[in-house]
């Protein structure tokens, strides 16, 4: 079943909601809906109070490390977190208390996938795929969605698709890259976390054809994020998706300065998802 998923996302060492598509290098051109007074510490904890499992501390760009920590120490194995994770520090933040990391950018260099970077990751786990996050948030490009790493900015060649087998005359190079897709990631994650970089923020409603797709062709758990707004988007995934995607509510939600929807209503969707009142 559908379920929702909190989050902590931190930028300048705050925590606040931004429009995805505005992340880039240029400050002035940053549209932030939230900024909160309240350290991301206050929200690791509200979300153990509620049992709100599954959710994720995501660091855009520099200077959220302490935060990030904070919010890790608060609740010790109840969140996942990202943001500049690769293979020399994904050991480190699970001991910091993760309960899982997040990797995108260090898995393409120069916007092209490495299987080797994706395999040193597992190494400083110590092959355990259970710990490990795969983070695949994209944008639209034509008919289908890529990758973008670089809070968001930079569209890779990785597509959204299922894949299958190489033919046997492959040969990778740099202009021909391999047919990457859902299926080669799989046996590395336990689950994935996809923002929809363009609805990132908007509060317009969620991307319906992407996550039908992801119910379509992912065999981990997914996440998703991105323009999630109302009770109403959540019983939208669950349908779209026949429960297999969970859904991520930001902007709207009245914790985050939001109109769209309740922290309780969210709390009491889940508990009735799992036997609760």
């Amino acid at each position: 079943m559908t379920k929702f998923r909190p989050c902590i996302d931190l930028h300048s060492g705050s925590v606040k909601q931004i429009v995805g598509g505005t992340l880039t290098t240029d400050v002035a051109g940053l549209k932030t809906n939230f900024t909160s007074e309240h350290p991301a510490a206050y929200y690791a904890s509200l979300y153990e109070k509620h049992s709100l499992t599954g959710g994720h501390v995501i660091m855009l760009g520099p200077g959220n490390d302490e935060a990030a920590r904070e919010a890790l120490s608060a609740w010790p194995g109840g969140m996942q977190v990202g943001g500049g994770i690769k293979d020399g520090n994904a050991k480190t933040w699970i001991d910091a208390g993760a309960e899982k990391v997040i990797i995108t950018s260090f898995l393409f260099p120069s916007g092209i996938f490495s299987q080797d970077r994706l395999q040193s990751v597992l190494d400083a786990l110590s092959g355990d795929s259970r710990k490990l996050v795969i983070d695949l948030s994209c944008r639209r490009v034509g008919d289908g969605w890529r990758v973008a790493m670089d809070r968001w900015q930079t569209i890779t060649s990785f597509e959204i698709n299922r894949g299958g087998q190489y033919p046997s005359s492959y040969r990778p190079n740099p202009t021909n890259p391999p047919p990457e897709n859902i299926a080669l990631l799989e046996p590395y994650c336990s689950e994935f976390l996809i923002h929809a970089a363009d609805a990132e923020g908007l509060q317009a409603g969620i991307d319906e054809d992407l996550v039908s797709l992801l119910a379509e062709i992912c065999s981990v758990p997914v996440t998703y994020a991105g323009g999630g707004r109302s009770i109403e988007d959540l019983e939208l995934v669950e349908r779209l998706s026949g429960g297999k995607v969970d859904l991520t509510i930001g902007s709207a939600l009245d914790i985050f300065g939001g109109r769209g929807v309740t922290f309780e209503a969210c709390c009491r969707w889940n508990d009735a998802r799992r036997g609760g009142v």
